[in-house]
């Protein structure tokens, strides 16, 4: 199993972002380096939930968004490195929409279970595979490192 390496300061702020959000999902990158077995994160960028047929169980980043994001990442010296979502009232773990909706091959997809306003756990999927017809969600290790890292972009 690989292993999603995160600054303390980015993991708790997507988790505090899943609250704030509540009942609604929240969402937003992660950037940071590949270290060569997985990613190191070392920022987060909020995004907009665009969805506004049902906001409370999906999410979607607008491209215009996403863009700006890869191109402040890139200024960094950043990657996106993967996004993040909340699950308010139902388990950190995708579902069927959440897979059919995920297209960055070698990306960390983490998702935070938000029961009753408050972050519960938090897991990390891995979208491997080459192709959009062999991808798969592998679960991954989440390794929260205490030491201080680049803030998070707001």
């Amino acid at each position: 199993m690989s292993t999603l390496r995160i600054a303390r300061t980015v993991y708790d702020a997507l988790r505090a972002h899943g609250e704030e959000t509540y009942p609604h999902e929240c969402c937003g990158a992660l950037l940071g380096r590949n270290t060569g077995d997985g990613w190191r994160i070392e920022a987060s960028a909020r995004a907009g939930n665009t969805r506004t047929d049902s906001a409370h169980n999906r999410y979607q980043i607008a491209p215009a968004e996403l863009v700006k994001i890869e191109r402040e990442a890139r200024n960094r010296g950043l990657s996106i490195a993967g996004f993040y979502h909340s699950h308010p009232d139902h388990p950190a773990q995708w579902s069927p929409t959440d897979f059919a909706e995920a297209h960055w091959l070698g990306c960390s997809y983490v998702i935070t279970a938000v029961e009753r306003g408050r972050a519960a756990a938090t897991n990390s999927f891995l979208l491997a595979g080459t192709t959009e017809e062999d991808k798969r969600f592998e679960p991954q290790g989440i390794e929260v490192s205490e030491r201080a890292e680049s803030p998070a972009a707001p």
